[in-house]
């Protein structure tokens, strides 16, 4: 009779087995479905008590869930039991295919380990395959079908009726612990990507905050900033400005989109740009308003990117240094020009007319022939001695007579060069009259002292003043008129021969001498000048002290009649 139902037995609890693992795959969380898991073994598979247990990131395993007494379930949940004891208790007993059986007779061994476990008392077993209260039985669940990593331990305890599982309620924990291990898996899957989704979410919205704030800082920021592309072909094309920039500069926003900072920059800060347009780089310069006047700012550069490997950017900060500039330039220009009459001051002149001066003296050039002869017998050494003893190579290749450094160093410096009247005619090379070089005028005021005695120093400040602006306009562009101290002045004219000079000095003269309208009253000064000139070889000190000499000269020679004095 008992025969005759067992498929119907078995077939309740297919359906048994069925409806749990569909109890499994409808588990919300990780800790819902590792409970469906042991609630499934009570509920379906015939067995008091189950326990699952998971295995942990270190390794251990963790009571995940319990099923069958409450106060089982409260005492062991939760605690944690070592790797080693559980695989020394997965390699006992006897193996029921891929469960594990461990008899009460060997359990003893298993008391003093540390794996939580909760004993039931009874009697012994009055038959052979009766369930004993210490007899312990487990179901492994691995990931992939039984081959992968181990996910954790069911174990089961007094199933119903009383016996030992048959093979057939074996075979339905087995397939139940691959279910469960399945179930598990999906669920922590579900799990991790519910975290990565929150995680995602947070770092978006952490993301959204900091590009609003990185917006709001842009775009409200009290100077000027801009992005640009870096790199490519349109590197350095302004991709967006902000609010302060297009002030700075008086352009729209969509019209500074048209254009690079190379587009801006003056052109004598072109290569100021250029040396700077990389990450940390930082250059003054000037930049272009809309209304063609030039601004000077602080460019700062440093490098975005718009994604970990996405395109990168160039963040430009900049900042309106025009007062800073400004006062910087006034104190260059009071520190090299005279206070009274806007001239440069001495210092000034010494050092415009130092950058027009080597210490090498002009070298005679040797003919061309003698030159190769020299390029190609090593004779930059020892030079090409003249009956004047001047050392001399050709094509800019000059000797170095003082010692200051190699006699084959090619010199790229222009050298200022006297002209010489009648000197050296017929010598290839060697300056004539009709050589232009760079004259130095001395002038010094005549009548000046009895203009400050009988009239006080404003009124000679004004006289000066007057004489400076007469200078001023009577040289050239790009010609130099400084007043060196008292009521003397110098004139830097180059490009001069000897009767371009004393022209000069006429035409200088006479515009000194016309009355000078002085606090109602007309009073006059008359100028002695001097001609000197600026030759390499000669130190600032010997140029200025020949041309002062020179006037001393000129002024004795003239008569008191022509020395007009106010």
């Amino acid at each position: 009779m008992e025969a005759e139902s067992e498929p119907y037995v078995r077939l309740a609890t297919l359906r048994q087995l069925h409806r749990v693992v569909a109890d499994l795959n409808t588990a919300r969380s990780l800790s819902d479905t590792v409970q469906a898991v042991a609630d499934g073994i009570v509920a379906g598979l015939g067995y008091e008590l189950a326990c699952v247990n998971l295995v942990r990131p270190d390794g251990d395993l963790v009571v995940a869930a319990f099923a069958g007494n409450t106060a089982a379930e409260a005492l062991i949940t939760g605690r944690v039991g070592s790797r080693g004891s559980w695989e020394r208790r997965l390699t006992m007993g006897e193996r029921w295919g891929a469960l594990h059986f461990i008899p009460h007779h060997e359990g003893w061994v298993l008391v003093e380990d540390d794996v939580p476990q909760w004993h039931t008392e009874g009697p012994d077993p009055r038959f052979a395959d009766e369930w004993h209260p210490g007899d312990r039985l487990y179901a492994p669940m691995y990931a992939a079908g039984g081959e992968g990593e181990l996910i954790g331990v069911i174990s089961v305890d007094r199933p119903r009726g009383g016996r030992r599982p048959g093979a057939w309620a074996q075979e339905a924990l087995t397939m139940y612990a691959s279910q469960a291990a399945i179930a598990i898996t999906n669920a922590r899957l579900r799990s991790n990507m519910q975290r990565a989704l929150v995680r995602l979410e947070r770092e978006q919205q952490a993301l959204r905050a900091s590009e609003e704030s990185f917006r709001q800082a842009f775009e409200y920021a009290p100077s000027g900033m801009a992005i640009a592309e870096m790199g490519g072909d349109q590197h350095g094309r302004l991709l967006r400005t902000n609010d302060a920039l297009c002030r700075l500069l008086g352009r729209p926003a969509s019209a500074m989109r048209r254009y690079s900072f190379a587009d801006l920059v003056h052109h004598e800060d072109v290569g100021t740009l250029l040396r700077t347009s990389a990450e940390g780089g930082r250059a003054e310069l000037r930049l272009q308003r809309r209304d063609g006047s030039f601004v000077w700012v602080s460019l700062r550069n440093s490098v975005v990117a718009d994604t970990a490997d996405g395109p990168r950017f160039l963040l430009t900060h900049v900042e309106d240094i025009e007062e800073r500039k400004r006062h910087e330039l006034h104190l260059a220009h009071r520190a090299s020009h005279d206070s009274l009459t806007g001239l440069p001051n001495s210092a000034e002149l010494r050092a415009r007319l130092s950058a027009r001066l080597c210490r090498r003296p002009h070298a005679v050039r040797a003919t061309a022939v003698e030159a190769l002869d020299a390029a190609y017998e090593g004779a930059y050494d020892r030079g090409l001695t003249y009956d004047d003893g001047v050392v001399a190579y050709d094509d800019g290749f000059y000797g170095d007579p003082m010692g200051e450094g190699d006699p084959g160093f090619y010199d790229h410096h222009v050298h200022t060069v006297a002209p010489q009247e009648g000197a050296g005619e017929g010598v290839p090379g060697h300056p004539d009259d009709s050589a232009k070089g760079l004259a130095v005028l001395f002038c010094d005021l005549d009548g000046f002292k009895s203009i400050n005695d009988r009239f006080g120093h404003q009124a000679g400040d004004a006289v000066l003043i007057e004489v400076a602006r007469r200078l001023t306009t009577c040289v050239r562009d790009g010609d130099t008129v400084a007043r060196l101290g008292g009521d003397e002045f110098v004139v830097l004219a180059d490009g001069l021969g000897s009767a371009d000079a004393a022209d000069l000095a006429v035409r200088l003269r006479n515009a000194i001498i016309p009355p000078i309208r002085v606090d109602g009253r007309a009073v006059r000064v008359g100028a002695s000048f001097g001609i000197g000139w600026a030759e390499c070889g000669m130190t600032v000190e010997e140029v200025l002290q020949s041309a002062d000499q020179r006037m001393y000269i000129e002024k004795r020679s003239r008569s008191k009649v022509h020395r007009r004095a106010g």
